[in-house]
């Protein structure tokens, strides 16, 4: 059998899941192979161009597939340009795909796939992860978020995305304040239409969170520091809108946190530099500070992260980012084992 892991939206814990399932049908005695048809969590690494995800599934199920192999289509701006401008053949990538993943499955009992950055992702080479649930015969794991009565119109539109293919939903991170009502009121409402719900797992602050380099690819924001590490956690953030003085007060008092302020308040920034607890500056406008400003943070250690949007809608996106977390490492994918064994039907999503 052949799991799709797909989500309504990013940074939803997707890769947590997948890994996580994978696990628990290797527990069961299975020998799993993993697949990301799409990659979009890329990295650029020694003049090329990776998605950290299978590098995290390889060593996680210790599989011997070369990351190529597990990921055979690198969704890059620069792809994505090719293909509309007729430089990439579609049928020859379709292909690539089912042969790279007909190779990796008879190599084991079961296949778990992860999906793209959302369910549109793929669309120019029509590799939606709708497609290639059909192309491969998978069945789907829609994994969603739920905070508030909307939300239920993305699942929704899923599930008439995915059709028969959807085997169905597991609610991810529910707040504390919206769990009962997703509990008594929308998982019925979804069953009547004939949608399954796997399970609902509340917030986790254990899993909250997201790293530096995490957090600017989401924001698509540019990094400005060089020689900065970006490996730190965000889990909260703090808006420079007031004077030098009163912020650095407040940010004293503040941990693993993100200062988010306009590019020209360098006198912000450089006061955010004295607290231990600012682990990045994110400057919104598109207003690149001074070389000076930059140097301090540098040899401060502090990423600086430049984004084009206003400060308000860089807070809305990068809250959504943090709510949902990123998977890090295989303790985060244990964690979620364990959430999976305690609020989900795990027989269920492995078809059982």
């Amino acid at each position: 059998m052949t799991i799709l892991v797909t989500s309504t939206d990013r940074s939803t814990g997707k890769t947590a899941v997948a890994l996580a399932l994978a696990k628990a049908a290797e527990a069961r005695g299975e020998d799993v192979g993993y697949m990301k048809p799409i990659g979009t969590r890329l990295r650029s690494a020694v003049g090329k161009t990776i998605d950290e995800d299978p590098l995290l599934a390889r060593e996680i199920l210790g599989l011997d597939a070369e990351t190529h192999e597990m990921e055979p289509v690198v969704y890059s701006p620069t792809f994505v340009q090719e293909v509309v401008r007729g430089h990439e053949d579609v049928d020859a990538l379709r292909e690539s795909i089912e042969s790279g993943f007909d190779d990796l499955a008879a190599d084991h009992d079961r296949m778990v796939l992860e999906g793209g950055g959302s369910l549109a992702t793929g669309g120019v080479i029509e590799a939606t992860d709708a497609d290639l649930a059909e192309l491969l015969d998978a069945t789907v794991v829609l994994v969603a978020r739920y905070e508030e009565p909307g939300d239920i119109d993305d699942v929704l539109a899923a599930a008439e995305t995915l059709g028969d293919r959807l085997g169905g939903v597991l609610f991810n991170a529910v707040p504390d304040a919206a769990f009962d009502d997703l509990a008594s009121d929308v998982v019925p409402f979804l069953e009547s239409r004939g949608i399954r719900v796997y399970g609902t797992i509340p917030y986790q602050p254990d899993l909250a969170g997201v790293s530096v380099a995490d957090l600017a690819d989401e924001l698509g924001a540019e990094i400005l520091t060089e020689r900065a590490s970006t490996d730190a956690l965000v889990q909260r953030f703090v808006v420079g809108a007031m004077t030098a003085n009163e912020a650095l007060k407040g940010l004293r008092r503040v941990r693993d946190a993100a200062l988010v302020t306009g590019g020209d308040r360098t006198d912000i920034q450089t006061t955010a530099l004295e607290a231990s607890g600012v682990k990045c500056l994110l400057l919104t406008g598109g207003i690149r500070p001074p070389e000076a400003a930059l140097g301090r943070a540098e040899s401060e250690g502090i990423p600086v992260l430049l984004v084009r949007t206003d400060t308000k809608t860089t807070i809305d996106r990068a809250e959504t980012v943090i709510s949902s977390g990123r998977t890090r490492d295989a303790d985060t994918v244990d964690r979620m084992s364990e959430l999976l064994g305690d609020y989900a039907d795990i027989d269920a999503m492995l078809g059982e």
